[in-house]
C-alpha cells in the first residue's frame, strides 16, 4: 500500500479562516485544550515564541530595560484604583472567588494586563529622582475572558510581555513610548519579515486609562488589519491614583510620568496570515525553529545518512538551526511535510550529489531549487537565508501597497469597500461621531493615525469640515 502524503490544507481562496486553523493545527502549533478559548502550544510553536521571546529580549535589554516578574492575582480593591482602566477591562476579567473550599474575603482578579502591580510597586520604591527612570518588563501569561477566540489572535489565556516604565517629565514618558513602538516596528520588518503601519490610535480606540496609545498595524492576506502591538503614554493619571510620587533635584514633590507596551503570541498569528500560503506555513528565517531541513534521499544507500548527520553538526557549530528528516518515511512525504511547516530551506543529499561534492537547496518561499557546492556550503546558506528574508518582506510590501486605497469622497470609500476588504486613507476631522458613522455606514473602523502625515484632501470624508489627520481604515482581528 502506498504511503499517504500529508493531508491538503483548505485553500484560502475558498475559507480563509478554515485555512488558518487548518494551518495552526496540521503544522502542529496548537492543539484544543478541554477548556473553551484555550489553546495548548506544542513543541514546534512554543520554540517560534521561544526564538520571538529571546530577539525581542534582547533588543529590550540593549534598551536599558531589566526583567521582573508579578503576581498573577489582583486584588479587587487595587484594580478599583483607576476608574477608567477597571472599567475597560471589565468586560474580560475573570474573578477568584474561592480559595480551596473557603469563600475568599476579596475577590481576587486573574491579571488581564499588570498596570494596577506595576504601579502598586513603583509607589512602594520610587522615593528620588534618583531612582528613575524606572525600565521594567515582565514576561507571563494574562487572562481575558474574550467570548469569541482563534487560536494566537484571541485566546482566554495568551503569551506576552509587558513593559512599564516611570519617568521624571513627561517629554521622557513620550519619547519612551515612541521608541517602543520603533522597536516593535523594527523587530517586525527584521526579524518576521512584516511590514508595519505605526500610528496612534484615536481617542475612542486607545488603551483604558492611557493619554494616548500608539501601535503598528499589519495586514493580512484577506486585507483584514491586525494591530501586531501598542505602546501607551498615561501621563500622570496612574502615578496620582496610586501615590506614585518622588522627590525631585529642587527636593519638590511630584508625580511620575509612566508607559506600558506590549505584544504577544498574535504575532505568530500575523505572520501565519502574511505570508502563509495553500501548501502551509512559510516561516521567516531568523525566527524559525530550524531554518534548514536536511533530506536524505536514497537513504538506505551507504554513506547518505552519515554525510547527512555530518552536514547537520557543521552547519550546528557555524550557527544554523537544522534538523535532519531521518524518518522511514519517503522523500515526498517529507518533502510536503515540511513544507507544510514552512521550513525557510530544504537541503537534499543524495548519492550522486556527495559524488559531486553538491547539494540541492530549495527554497520554501518561492519553490526554487539551486545546486551548490559542499566546500561553500555555510556562505551560500548565509546568502539565501537573508535573500529569502528580504523577498518574504518585499511580497509582503508590494501586497499591502497593492492593497492599500485612497478615498477622497463618500463615493470614493463605497466603491473600495464594496470592491473588498483592505487598507483605506482618508482625511478625517477628529470627530468620534464621524468614526461611528464611517463604521455605521461601510462597516470599517479606524486603524491608526498614521505617524507618517499625508495630505489627500483639504475636508474630511465624513462631514466636509476642515481636516485635521490623513487616518487609516479598515476590518480588524
Amino acid at each position: 500500500m502506498a504511503e499517504k502524503a500529508v493531508k491538503e490544507i483548505t485553500s484560502m481562496q475558498d475559507d480563509f479562516a478554515q485555512w488558518y486553523t487548518d494551518i495552526v493545527l496540521k503544522a502542529e502549533l496548537v492543539d484544543y485544550s478541554s477548556v473553551k478559548g484555550c489553546v495548548i502550544l506544542r513543541p514546534y510553536g512554543y520554540a517560534i515564541w521561544e526564538n520571538i521571546q529571546k530577539y525581542l529580549d534582547n533588543m529590550f535589554k540593549e534598551t536599558g530595560h531589566e526583567n521582573v516578574y508579578m503576581p498573577m492575582f489582583i486584588s479587587e480593591t487595587l484594580l478599583q484604583r483607576e476608574k477608567d482602566h477597571v472599567e475597560g477591562f471589565a468586560p474580560e476579567v475573570a474573578w477568584v472567588t474561592h480559595g480551596g473550599s473557603e469563600p475568599l474575603t476579596e475577590r481576587l482578579c486573574v491579571r488581564p494586563t499588570s498596570e494596577t502591580l506595576f504601579c502598586e510597586h513603583y509607589s512602594h520604591v520610587i522615593q528620588s529622582w534618583r531612582d528613575l527612570p524606572k525600565l521594567y518588563n515582565q514576561w507571563c501569561s494574562v487572562v481575558r475572558w474574550e467570548k469569541t477566540t482563534r487560536p494566537f489572535l484571541r485566546s482566554r489565556e495568551f503569551l506576552w510581555q509587558e513593559g512599564h516604565t516611570a519617568h521624571a517629565t513627561a517629554e521622557e514618558a513620550i519619547a519612551e513610548t515612541e521608541r517602543m513602538l520603533n522597536v516593535y516596528a523594527d523587530f517586525c520588518e527584521n526579524y518576521l519579515a512584516m511590514p508595519v503601519v505605526k500610528g496612534r490610535k484615536t481617542e475612542s480606540d486607545k488603551f483604558a486609562g492611557a493619554e494616548a496609545t500608539y501601535a503598528i498595524e499589519a495586514l493580512m492576506h484577506d486585507g483584514v488589519a491586525l494591530q501586531a502591538g501598542t505602546s501607551h503614554y498615561f501621563g500622570d493619571g496612574f502615578a496620582k491614583a496610586f501615590g506614585i510620587q518622588f522627590s525631585n533635584k529642587n527636593n519638590q514633590l511630584q508625580y511620575v510620568y509612566q508607559t506600558s507596551w506590549g505584544v504577544s503570541t498574535r504575532l505568530i498569528g500575523a505572520f501565519i496570515m502574511v505570508h502563509g500560503d495553500n501548501n502551509g506555513l512559510v516561516v521567516p528565517p531568523r525566527i524559525a525553529p530550524y531554518q534548514i531541513v536536511i533530506v536524505p534521499i536514497a537513504m538506505h544507500k551507504p554513506g547518505v545518512l552519515e554525510k547527512a548527520k555530518e552536514l547537520e553538526i557543521s552547519l550546528k557549530a557555524a550557527g544554523f538551526r537544522v534538523q535532519v528528516a531521518d524518518g522511514e518515511q519517503s522523500p515526498g512525504w517529507k518533502f510536503a511535510e515540511y513544507e507544510m511547516k514552512g521550513v525557510p530551506v530544504r537541503l537534499e543529499i543524495g548519492p550522486r550529489d556527495i559524488e559531486n561534492g553538491s547539494c540541492v537547496l530549495a527554497r520554501r518561499d518561492t519553490s526554487e531549487k539551486i545546486i551548490v557546492s559542499l566546500d561553500n556550503l555555510e556562505q551560500s546558506l548565509n546568502t539565501l537565508l537573508d535573500d529569502i528574508h528580504n523577498s518574504m518582506y518585499q511580497k509582503a510590501l508590494a501586497y499591502r501597497n497593492a492593497m492599500t486605497y485612497i478615498a477622497r469622497n463618500r463615493d470614493d470609500l463605497k466603491q473600495i469597500t464594496a470592491a473588498g476588504n483592505g487598507f483605506v486613507k482618508t482625511m478625517w476631522c477628529g470627530d468620534e461621531q464621524c468614526e461611528i458613522d464611517i463604521k455605521t455606514e461601510f462597516g470599517i473602523g479606524t486603524r491608526c493615525i498614521p505617524l507618517e502625515q499625508e495630505h489627500l484632501s483639504d475636508t474630511c470624508i465624513c462631514c466636509g469640515r476642515p481636516a485635521k489627520y490623513m487616518v487609516y481604515w479598515g476590518k480588524q482581528y
